[in-house]
């Protein structure tokens, strides 16, 4: 049966600007970042904040971060924001660029001194150290377009009629259809670009493409697409799906080692790269270097 997308917690959530008529800052104010408790999602998946099912990291990539130095010449960077899982809140996104405009007519004396002030914000709003590092923009177009390792499941012959979230279309994800099958395990890397849901509070689009990475049974490509289409309608936060993504995967499949990446397209100047896995050795993944042709 479907399972609907959940409802937003109104009263956790009424706070925030996002959806709301807002001035923007002329200044750096600090005050404007705010949290939401990762806990109210977790809830839904049954995950208890003290033993994760996973390991993880969201990755947010800052390309409109600007400020003035002493002599008044603004300065410009490409930050990328790291913010852990464990983190009891992540950061949410309107506030955080509406924090990032308020540099723009701030004075600093050099990088350094805003790296940390950054990095103090962000781990205040998080709960948790947050980690910036800067580049600049020659530095950064040294990374180019790359493409997603792996197979891209996009092309399977399957046919869409319904495109409300369905975690059971899942019961068939490791389902053999060969006889080799039944016993076999394999390492392998599936993406696809078709990823689409969209914000719990204002119910536009969010895009993205998801890389997964896994050692078990082999996975039913065609299944798999259809479980990622089904959250075409579905209402959560970026890291929120990543994480929703993972548990489904891991509830319905038999995997020894498991990561689930999405990169979604920036909205605001931020792009917000969530990343969930079953090993702290899989936290430094080259996928996370990648810069999509979407993004």
């Amino acid at each position: 049966m479907p399972t609907s997308s959940p409802k937003p917690k109104s009263a956790a959530l009424a706070h925030l600007k996002l959806g709301q008529n807002t001035d923007y800052p002329q200044h750096f104010d600090a005050g404007l970042l705010q949290p939401v408790p990762r806990q109210l999602n977790r809830d839904d998946l049954g995950i208890d904040a003290s033993t994760l099912p996973f390991v993880g990291v969201d990755v947010w990539t800052c390309y409109e971060l600007s400020w003035l130095q002493p002599n008044g010449v603004p300065a410009v960077v490409i930050a990328e924001v790291a913010v852990p899982a464990t983190s009891p809140n992540l950061i949410e996104s309107k506030s955080f660029k509406l924090y990032l405009n308020g540099f723009n007519q701030s004075t600093f004396a050099n990088h350094a001194a805003v790296q940390q002030q950054l990095e103090h914000d962000l781990s205040g709003c998080a709960g948790a150290p947050v980690s910036v590092v800067f580049f600049t923009l020659d530095e950064y177009s040294q990374r180019g377009i790359q493409a997603l390792p792996g197979h891209c499941i996009d092309g399977e012959d399957i046919t869409i009629q319904d495109y409300d979230y369905q975690p059971d279309i899942l019961l068939e994800i490791q389902a053999p259809t060969t006889a080799a099958e039944q016993t076999a395990s394999e390492t392998g890397e599936l993406h696809s670009h078709v990823l689409k849901s969209n914000c719990l509070i204002t119910n536009q689009p969010d895009w993205g493409s998801v890389y997964i990475y896994y050692t078990g049974k082999p996975i039913r490509r065609d299944v798999l697409l259809a479980y990622l289409v089904s959250f075409r309608n579905h209402n959560e936060f970026h890291e929120q799906c990543v994480e929703r993504i993972y548990c489904d995967l891991q509830r319905y499949g038999e995997f020894s080692d498991l990561l689930v990446v999405a990169r979604y397209t920036r909205r605001g100047g931020l792009d917000i790269n969530p990343l969930r896995c079953s090993d702290s050795a899989l936290l430094d993944h080259p996928v996370l270097r990648s810069r999509l042709a979407r993004q």
